[in-house]
């Protein structure tokens, strides 16, 4: 297949193109072409705009651009910048889709499960949830979807990925925690109760071949492993993987001194379940946090 990926040089969409390249024909959407080209060793078209695209001639987009929205406080400006990132990109698919004689019969696009907002942590949420928490990260996933959704035709399928915190030994979340831990200053934020929906990975990488494989597929799914865990829990499994003691509580009172509003993301959470993908014969290869972050960790850490 012609393949167009968006946000390629970033966590996910590094991993998903040294799957693609093997077999497909795989163009990246990056404003630093060199770089691009570097990373992926010139096995991929890399391009800076979209005009250098024919969208008839391709067969699938993964759109998977967008500013990290938790690398820092949320002023009015990084908020803008965090919404455009993401719907600026998305609008010109759309606009390109729906102009292309024969468009992409796949559209694959990013959303979080931020989604839903912050939720009760003994509520279980699945797709069908029909009470998101109305907050920044409801309102922005809730704009990016429905933007993403419009390309949705008899020629071009789309689907949604409400993706939870992605793990990985090479960066996002668990990158950030890992110096603090190895060093035995970990400990859970805030309360310690609020829920954690994660994902390994693989996982995440699997899921979207599995999304471009499966054609009768299509809609919102959500990206997180069938086993949510409190943070506290997660605490205790990252100490573990890291043979290291869980000391160091951080107060909800310092989280937003640190962070302003963006702390919130640290603070709340929801449970949030895969129902659709397990429904869709998705299997799992990381149910369990221990086993995740083991395969992750420990053997960097002997």
């Amino acid at each position: 297949m012609n393949i167009l990926v968006t946000g390629a040089t970033g966590l996910i969409g590094d991993k998903l193109c040294r799957f693609l390249y093997n077999k497909h024909q795989v163009y990246v959407l990056t404003r630093n072409v060199p770089k691009a080209q570097g990373q992926f060793k010139n096995r991929v078209t890399c391009v800076d705009t979209l005009e250098d695209v024919d969208f008839n001639d391709l067969d699938a987009v993964i759109n998977l651009a967008g500013e990290p929205i938790a690398d820092s406080r949320w002023t009015e400006k990084q908020k803008m910048q965090i919404r455009d990132s993401r719907l600026d990109i998305t609008a010109k698919i759309v606009e390109k889709i729906a102009q292309a004689k024969n468009p992409p019969h796949t559209f694959i696009s990013g959303s979080a499960v931020g989604y839903y907002g912050r939720q009760d942590n003994d509520t279980l949420i699945d797709e069908s949830c029909q009470h998101p928490y109305q907050e920044f990260s409801h309102t922005l996933c809730k704009q990016w979807e429905e933007l993403a959704m419009s390309a949705q035709s008899s020629n071009t399928r789309v689907c949604i990925l409400r993706t939870g915190i992605v793990l990985s030994q090479h960066g996002g979340a668990l990158g950030k925690m890992l110096l603090p831990f190895k060093l035995g200053l970990g400990g859970k934020l805030a309360s310690g109760q609020q829920m954690m929906s994660w994902i390994h990975i693989d996982d995440m990488t699997h899921i979207i071949l599995y999304l471009l494989k499966h054609h009768e597929l299509s809609g919102v799914f959500n990206a997180t492993a069938p086993n949510p865990v409190s943070n506290y829990d997660f605490t205790k499994a990252l100490c573990r993987a890291l043979n290291r003691p869980m000391l160091f509580p951080m107060p909800e009172n310092i989280l937003k001194m640190l962070f302003g509003e963006m702390a919130d993301l640290l603070i709340y959470g929801q449970a949030v379940l895969p129902k659709r993908l397990q429904r869709a014969g998705y299997h799992f290869r990381y149910n369990n946090i221990n086993e995740a972050l083991k395969s992750l960790l420990v053997r960097n850490n002997e």
